[in-house]
């Protein structure tokens, strides 16, 4: 390995047009955002000294000193190592002025280390090339450039990792899917259009619009549309929610024949970084064996952070969004980078690369609707033998998950689909123990007063044990179902402060919660036993991040604010209305517990014809 003392002296090289075919391409270094959204601190920092970044060029002025090891900065030299052929690469850059140019690694730890130098001393623009080789960052590690000036500034642009050919010579197709975020989707449509070199490793760009405010009615649609120069396909179609969005473009892509493109997924509503695409369809064309490629999400909300660094299941206890184990979790990057390398058990789809081998081995997804739809094809693919990569460095910028509110209508479907998943792909299931599950989950939205959400459970329930008849129309009439049903219990009403029908409403004192009960079974029986002799009583006002099951259930009414902040709920203990759901929810739970492992059964054998071309073309077409 080079010393610093082991430096080269740049000599130059006549320079024109582009350095390199984008085939051989493997990531591009910026050093700026994409957005005034997002920080570029993400991209690049100044350690001393004076640096001006801008998106494709960086100033370093003098006695300064400029690193790139930052979240987008680097290169994944430990996930390319465990999964693709390449075993070098060249830094390329275009210089001009006087500096040192350096190529730091760092190991599984983040200990740092140099690999390589090269002084640079030139009043015109030159190229510079350094290599580096990948060979001891199995369990972790990244590779970023920096450099460092005296007298003089440096001027550096247009830097990139290359390769000489891909494994596969492979283009991408990107699949968004919209439901009436017009705009938002024709933002994302924008940010890919505008990258021309990127548009060199796309064979097309699907829009599949379900909704009834289109991105097609947008004034600037037609400008964005020009970008593509002939290559993005714009579908319309009944709304058969992200599943039906998605599948759409899996289904015309897939449907051409053979194995000529990769199909990245992508949400309608994300702040695009489309580097982002370059770098997962390099991954995808060098991986030694198809993989499943995702992106990771970024709080567009607190654009520092990341959500998850990769993510599995736990299908036992129906968990989604399970951090792996050496994943960071919602930490603020321009404070923690990641190291060690991690294996996914599945990627969401707001960024998520699905080679054609996947496709043609594992058939399309299921007519899910939407919610565990991702879930439910990376495990399959799994079992399939196909690993999902999450790749650092590679993101959008996604609303955050802590903002949602989660008790909408769009429980049903993630209770539904985690049964069914849970059923199709966990060979220990087991109606028994997933009743039990599904038990404490119900005795928390009784005792929180919680009854629309107890609703929406056991109708989740029981159109699984229903069976896979209820996906015929891919989820249409249970999305139309589950609002009325919802509607009939007023807790699920949301409410601005002028709307708030409640004694006192606007003197209720804010009462915080405690903290978490270290005996929380004993907590929950004291808690009902209190609730069925009448023991529990008051009014309060809660906020979001309180609203826990233990803390709510102490009292008869109360206003609970929205997660998504942007209302409130209010509910009142119903005694009727406990009882009703209690008795109807112990009979489904029995039902449950002894026709669980028929249901697993029926669910897996109709999986094949659920999710055949046949089948998609009959929903596309309804």
């Amino acid at each position: 390995m080079p010393t610093q003392q082991e430096q080269k002296v740049a000599k130059p090289q006549k320079t024109g047009g582009s350095q390199s075919s984008i085939r051989g391409v493997v990531q591009r270094i910026l050093f700026a955002s994409p957005s005034p959204q997002a920080p570029n601190e993400l991209y690049s920092l100044g350690t001393y000294g004076a640096v001006r970044p801008e998106r494709h060029r960086v100033v370093v002025e003098p006695d300064a000193r400029l690193t790139t090891n930052t979240y987008f900065g680097r290169l994944p030299a430990s996930y390319l190592q465990r999964w693709t052929q390449i075993r070098e690469l060249e830094a390329v850059f275009r210089v001009r002025g006087s500096g040192r140019l350096e190529i730091h690694a760092s190991d599984a730890e983040g200990e740092p280390r140099i690999l390589s130098t090269a002084e640079v001393a030139t009043p015109a623009e030159q190229e510079v090339r350094l290599k580096v080789t990948l060979d001891r960052f199995m369990d972790g590690g990244s590779i970023w450039i920096e450099a460092v000036t005296t007298a003089e500034e440096l001027t550096i642009e247009d830097v990139r990792w290359v390769i000489g050919e891909p494994l596969r010579d492979r283009l991408t197709s990107v699949v968004i899917c919209t439901f009436n975020r017009a705009d938002d989707c024709l933002n994302t449509m924008r940010a890919l259009g505008e990258d021309t070199e990127l548009l060199a490793a796309l064979e097309h760009v699907y829009v599949v619009d379900q909704g009834n405010d289109t991105v097609q009615s947008r004034e600037g649609f037609d400008k964005v549309v020009e970008l593509f120069h002939g290559k993005l396909r714009y579908l319309r179609q009944p709304n058969l929610g992200g599943a039906g969005g998605f599948t759409r473009g899996m289904f015309e892509i897939s449907g051409v024949g053979g194995k000529h493109a990769n199909v990245l997924l992508m949400d309608d509503d994300v702040l695009l970084e489309p580097e982002t695409v370059l770098r997962m369809a390099s991954f995808a064309n060098n991986a030694t064996d198809p993989v499943i490629v995702g992106g990771q999400m970024l709080y567009l909300y607190h654009p520092n952070r990341l959500h998850i660094g990769a993510e599995t299941t736990d299908l036992a206890l129906l968990r989604p969004g399970v951090p792996v184990a050496g994943a960071l979790h919602n930490v603020d990057l321009t404070k923690k980078l990641p190291h060690r390398r991690v294996t996914a058990g599945y990627n969401a789809w707001w960024s998520c690369l699905i080679p054609a081998e996947v496709i043609e081995r594992c058939g399309l997804p299921l007519p899910l609707f939407f919610q565990w739809d991702d879930i439910e094809y990376g495990t399959r693919a799994g079992r399939n033998g196909f690993a999902t990569v999450t790749l650092p460095g590679a993101a959008v910028w996604h609303a955050d998950f802590a903002w949602k509110d989660w008790d909408d209508w769009a429980r049903y479907f993630s209770l539904r689909n985690s049964l069914i998943t849970s059923a199709l792909h966990f060979d220990g299931f087991d109606g028994k123990a997933a009743a039990k599950v599904l038990a404490k989950q119900m005795a928390e939205y009784l005792v929180s007063m919680q009854y629309g959400m107890a609703a929406t459970l056991l109708k989740a329930l029981e159109d699984f044990l229903t069976g896979p008849s209820v996906l015929t129309d891919g989820g249409v009439a249970a999305a139309a179902e589950i609002r009325k049903l919802r509607n009939e219990y007023p807790d699920t009403h949301r409410k601005q402060p002028a709307d708030l029908e409640v004694d006192g409403a606007a003197t209720l004192p804010i009462i915080d919660d405690p903290g978490n009960p270290s005996l929380p079974k004993a907590v929950m029986v004291k808690r009902v036993l209190n609730i069925l002799t009448g023991r529990n009583g008051g009014a309060a006002q809660i906020m979001a991040r309180d609203a826990k099951w233990w803390h709510v259930s102490l009292f008869k009414s109360v206003i609970v604010t929205d997660s998504a902040q942007d209302a409130f709920r209010v509910r009142n203990f119903d005694r009727d209305v406990v009882v009703d759901l209690a008795k109807r929810g112990t009979k489904l739970l029995a039902r449950l517990a002894k026709e669980g492992t028929l249901a697993r059964e029926e669910w897996r054998g109709a999986m094949g014809d659920l999710t055949t071309r046949e089948n998609w073309d009959r929903l596309f077409k309804s």
